[in-house]
C-alpha cells in the first residue's frame, strides 16, 4: 500500500489502512513521546492516545497528492503526539518522568539511521532528560521539533520572553552536562 492509499483509506475509517499507518509510524511516534515522557508505559499510552486522536480527526488532515504527503502526515502525527505528551505532563503538573528507554526502541524507531547517529541521539536524549521539566519541554519544542517561541508561548501559556529564557537556560545546562561527560571520558581513557 502506498502512502496516498493509506491516507485515503484512513479518511474513510478503513481499519486495514489504519492498521498499516499505525504499524508504519508507531516507532516514529513513540520516539517523539519519549522526548517528553520518560517512563516507557506512559510513553506507550501517549503514543496510543495520539493515534486515537489521529484516527478520530483524520478528516482534518490535508495534503496535495503531487506534494509530499508522507512528510506532511509525519509532521501532523508529530504535532498530535507532542500535544498529547504535553497534555499528559500538564495532567501530572509537569512532573519529570524517570525511567530508561528500552534498547529495542532505538533499533526499531529509525533503522535508517547509522549506528553512530543513533548513539549520538541517545546521548542527547539522556542529557535532555536531566533538564528541569519546563526547560526540557521548551528545548524539545524549539530545537528538536522546530516550533517558534511564539508557538511555544501560546501552547504552554507562557510569555515569549520566558520561552527564550528557558531555552537559554536549557542550553547552558546541556553545555555543562556535555562538558562534564567529555571530561569524565577523557579521564577514563
Amino acid at each position: 500500500m502506498d502512502i496516498v492509499q493509506i491516507i485515503e483509506g484512513c479518511k474513510k475509517q478503513d481499519a486495514r489502512s489504519q492498521k498499516v499507518l499505525y504499524e508504519r509510524f508507531y516507532g516514529y511516534a513513540l520516539k517523539i513521546a519519549f522526548r517528553y515522557v520518560y517512563r516507557y508505559d506512559i510513553a506507550v499510552n501517549v503514543t496510543n492516545d495520539g493515534f486515537v486522536k489521529v484516527f478520530r480527526h483524520f478528516e482534518r488532515f490535508r495534503y496535495e497528492e503531487e506534494g509530499y504527503p508522507e512528510r506532511l502526515l509525519m509532521a501532523w502525527i508529530k504535532r498530535i503526539v507532542i500535544n498529547t505528551a504535553i497534555d499528559e505532563l500538564r495532567k501530572n503538573n509537569l512532573t519529570p518522568e524517570i525511567g530508561g528507554i528500552p534498547e529495542w526502541v532505538w533499533e526499531e524507531a529509525d533503522s535508517s539511521q547509522r549506528a553512530d547517529q543513533r548513539l549520538l541521539y541517545k546521548e542527547l536524549i539522556s542529557c535532555v532528560k536531566n533538564l528541569p521539566p519546563m526547560y526540557r519541554i521548551v528545548f524539545n519544542m524549539f530545537v528538536i521539533d522546530g516550533c517558534t517561541h511564539f508557538e511555544i508561548a501560546d501552547f504552554l501559556g507562557i510569555s515569549v520572553g520566558t520561552s527564550k529564557s528557558n531555552l537559554s537556560r536549557a542550553r547552558g545546562i546541556l553545555q555543562k552536562l556535555i562538558k562534564e561527560k567529555e571530561e569524565s571520558t577523557s579521564w577514563s581513557m
